[in-house]
């Protein structure tokens, strides 16, 4: 097999996996083209039996007036062999023959272009039942596949996989507003051990110790003179 060929193959796969899909997501336009394409064939269909139709009619009409005309001549032989008429009545026979003949390939030919029109007739009529067919189930089909999309979309919304955007959405605030508490919840529970309360705290420890430590001075002073004033008075 040559390069262009396998090219060709090729491409031919990859342009019936393209159609393929275009059909799969679009199946309204399937079935409206294949529903088309019955309508176009049954018009087509009933323009040849149509033909066959009117062969068949022709066919009969030519038997009755060759009929009519046998009639006639049948009834013009006696009278010319009455008349003496040899030679008339020869050509009157001879006519006879000839239309008698023609009619019993009228009656063939009509037999068979009857039968012909009457299964033209069926085929049609089947054809156009065909179409309505079709035409139920495309409607039964789409009903089928919105009632699969409308399940497959609810249990999607049911299992969080929902690709809807307004569900997207609704996740998405959802989402956001989680995260701002679970932002204040981290804030309050980290609000003792941020690096600000330590230092709040060991500046109030500072201060404390230091307001001790002069309270402290305080008392020893005080302590200190009421010792020396005691001294004094025992002295004296």
């Amino acid at each position: 097999m040559g390069f262009f060929s396998r090219l060709g193959q090729l491409w031919s796969g990859f342009l019936n996996i393209f159609v393929s899909n275009l059909e799969n997501k679009n199946p309204e336009a399937v079935y409206e083209a294949a529903i088309e394409e019955r309508i176009k064939k049954h018009r087509e269909l009933k323009k040849a039996v149509a033909s066959i139709v009117y062969l068949r009619n022709k066919t009969q009409t030519e038997l009755d007036e060759n009929e009519r005309e046998m009639k006639e001549v049948e009834a013009q032989i006696p009278v010319a062999v009455e008349e003496g008429e040899d030679e008339v009545a020869l050509v009157l026979l001879e006519k006879q023959e000839k239309l008698q003949s023609r009619n019993a390939e009228l009656q063939i030919e009509l037999e068979k272009i009857s039968a012909q029109a009457e299964t033209s007739k069926e085929s049609l009529v089947a054809f156009q039942a065909d179409i309505h067919k079709l035409k139920q189930e495309k409607i039964e089909m789409l009903a089928k596949k919105q009632n699969a999309e409308a399940r497959i979309k609810i249990q999607e919304t049911l299992d969080g996989l929902s690709t809807d955007a307004d569900v997207q959405a609704l996740d998405n605030v959802r989402s956001s507003i989680n995260q701002l508490n679970a932002e204040a919840d981290i804030g309050n529970e980290l609000g003792d051990a941020s690096l600000d309360a330590k230092l709040a705290k060991i500046k109030a420890k500072t201060g404390s110790a230091n307001a001790r430590r002069k309270l402290d001075e305080l008392k020893k002073q005080q302590a200190a003179k009421k010792d020396a004033a005691t001294n004094v008075n025992k002295t004296m």
